[in-house]
């Protein structure tokens, strides 16, 4: 059965989403050079989608590798910089490095929790911290779940490009999941969106499991601690 997350982060997803939280990418990113040093430190950007992150990363002194599911999305990546960006195509669940191949992983923009079971985000965290090295970081950053519930719009119309598109939101039936139906009006296509809903303490006890340390729990691209109306989850953590 093909997953919902195969299907969706193609062409379609690229021409919906043209220019995608360019600020926010460039916030994240100068968060986690405010706490981890990027400066010719071996970097994988685990689901690096167009490579919006890993350009900056780069930027910032990073020898980063980009890593997704997506070819189209990949190939965005590549050749939004040059020289292009050294990209793999591969699985999450099964990371096709050696053991201690980079010094940071980034995972970030919600770039996780896609599985129906929490045993693949576990594999996810344990493949992450084989191809740490020692003393080597995680950046994992998720929304928090607690606000999104809170701010859940159920159902709204948008002008994307020359699409009309309607998009409703629902949690699953045993709200473990929040669902985003994306319908394209013009031509009848529908996409599924489907995030696991963690808890900050559910992220922090997934990496812990892994085999990590963690650090502290950021609430936003700001540097501001967690709180319970915090934006984002950011979950910096080190290999021992």
């Amino acid at each position: 059965m093909t997953e919902w997350f195969e299907q969706w982060f193609g062409e379609e997803y690229l021409k919906l989403y043209p220019h995608r939280d360019e600020e926010d990418a460039a916030a994240a990113v100068s968060l986690i050079t405010a706490w981890v040093p990027l400066d010719t430190r071996r970097v994988l950007d685990l689901a690096c989608g167009p490579g919006r992150h890993a350009k900056l990363i780069r930027a910032a002194g990073g020898q980063v590798v980009g890593f997704d599911l997506s070819m189209p999305l990949l190939s965005r990546a590549r050749h939004r910089m040059m020289p292009p960006l050294t990209v793999v195509r591969g699985d999450m669940r099964h990371l096709p490095f050696t053991c201690a191949a980079f010094d940071v992983v980034v995972n970030l923009f919600t770039s996780f929790g896609y599985f129906a079971d929490d045993s693949q985000h576990r594999a996810v965290l344990l493949e992450t911290a084989e191809v740490l090295t020692g003393g080597g970081r995680l950046v994992l950053d998720y929304f928090n779940s607690q606000m999104l519930l809170a701010n859940l719009v159920q159902r709204e119309e948008r002008e994307i490009g020359r699409q009309r598109v309607v998009i409703e939101r629902s949690l699953s039936q045993d709200a473990r999941f929040v669902l985003k139906e994306m319908h394209l009006m013009d031509d009848g296509r529908r996409f599924l969106e489907r995030v696991r809903l963690f808890t900050p303490g559910e992220l922090e006890a997934l990496v812990t499991e892994a085999g990590l340390e963690v650090e502290q729990c950021l609430g936003d691209y700001d540097g501001s601690p967690f709180a319970g109306d915090s934006p984002r989850v950011i979950v910096f953590a080190k290999k021992p």
